[in-house]
């Protein structure tokens, strides 16, 4: 695995500029209007780039909007509550992949009004927020990418007020709980806000509806996972519960529900986003052992300490002699696994080719997601194609 950072989130900006090499670009949608980008014609591969970081625009703009309002109303409750917010509102941003993707897919199918479409693709970013302040609670972090998240900013706050250790860990654990709720709502607030036909916003509802039980299902397994032997979980199981649906198939299908897209382009979209996922959450568990932390911003121990139930641990397990095993029970979930004793497991897990196992499942979705792409019209599909394409140079 290379040291290059591999997350959908820096594939899919790297992605949405430049020229595609699947096809000059040629036809297709037109620009927004009413809240619209600027007219520039018709809608080609080299000006598709250029309408969607228009929309992005107008997304993050909704989101701060959201945000600003949320603290101003929290003034009336107090500072606690002001700080809650301040807190949420510095984890909400990044590259939007989530918002990308629904702002693609309704683009490229043919939507026009970014005042029902920008809601709803910030709409994705609240929700994407929850479930990392609600993950990072179940995996007692208080930093991601080496940066406080909410949980680590309240602790700080309160050791610089004399509130330190376990007097703190109640109130830390409630601002991540609380916070991650308050994402949650204002996913929905946001849908409500939408210009979109009522029928429109209800179905977008129960898309996000279905994001958040699906991952709730994903958690529950990958939570208990280590609670059974690697061989009895099913870690693409996981991955398509835990992250492809709220990541990838949700964000693209509510584009296309505003759009008015067709059976057809909605079931592409579905699978596409599905593959895709499910191969961005391989990779991410790969990172996970032999990445560089320096470049991902993920530990490289985390994963081993947990014991979690990922395709490259099950496969290593299925492959490895009687010694091995030994080696990898010795050393798989020890709280306190050292470096050291990672790189034992590492030693293994290359023995029985399990990274190479990984990467094989890799490319077997991300074929599957090139094959989903090739069905939708252009610029779409040709966009998506390139995403995959991306991934897959960054996924070696």
């Amino acid at each position: 695995m290379s040291g290059t950072s591999t997350t959908i989130d820096d594939v899919a900006e790297r992605s949405a500029s430049g020229t595609s090499p699947h096809g000059p670009g040629a036809a297709v949608v037109e620009p927004p209007e009413g809240a619209r980008a600027r007219d520039r014609g018709p809608l080609t591969d080299d000006t598709f780039a250029l309408h969607l970081d228009e929309a992005l625009a107008a997304t993050r703009a909704v989101l701060h909007d959201h945000l600003a309002q949320g603290a101003a109303r929290a003034a009336t409750g107090g500072r606690p509550v002001v700080d809650l917010w301040t807190d949420l509102a510095d984890q909400v941003g990044g590259k939007l992949v989530r918002p990308r993707l629904t702002l693609a897919a309704y683009l490229g199918l043919g939507g026009r009004d970014l005042g029902a479409v920008a809601p709803v693709a910030a709409a994705q970013e609240l929700l994407h927020t929850a479930m990392l302040v609600h993950d990072d609670l179940l995996d007692h972090d208080e930093t991601r990418r080496g940066r406080s998240n909410l949980a680590g900013a309240t602790r700080s706050r309160l050791a610089a007020a004399g509130t330190d250790g376990s007097r703190a860990d109640v109130h830390v654990q409630a601002a991540a709980l609380l916070g991650g709720d308050l994402a949650i709502a204002g996913a929905f607030e946001l849908v409500l806000s939408s210009t979109a036909a009522p029928g429109e916003r209800l179905a977008v509802t129960r898309q996000l509806v279905r994001a958040v039980q699906v991952a709730v299902a994903g958690e529950v397994l990958d939570v208990s996972g280590p609670l059974l032997a690697p061989g009895d979980v099913d870690p693409a199981l996981v991955a398509e519960l835990k992250t492809a649906t709220y990541t990838c198939v949700v964000p693209l299908v509510c584009g296309a529900i505003l759009a008015g897209a067709d059976a057809a382009s909605r079931a592409s979209l579905e699978t596409y986003g599905r593959a895709l996922g499910v191969a961005f959450q391989l990779v991410d568990d790969l990172l996970g052992v032999f990445g560089d932390p320096r470049v991902t911003g993920k530990s490289a121990l985390s994963d081993l300490r947990e014991g979690k139930r990922t395709l490259l641990l099950a496969s290593a397990y299925r492959h490895a002699e009687p010694a091995d095993v030994a080696l990898l029970d010795q050393h798989v979930g020890r709280a306190d696994l050292t470096e050291a004793g990672a790189a034992v497991v590492r030693d293994v897990m290359r023995r029985t080719a399990a990274p190479d196992a990984v990467r094989a499942s890799v490319a077997h979705h991300l074929d599957e997601a090139r094959a989903a792409a090739v069905e939708l019209p252009a610029p779409l599909g040709r966009y998506l194609l390139d995403l995959a394409d991306s991934f897959a140079d960054r996924a070696v």
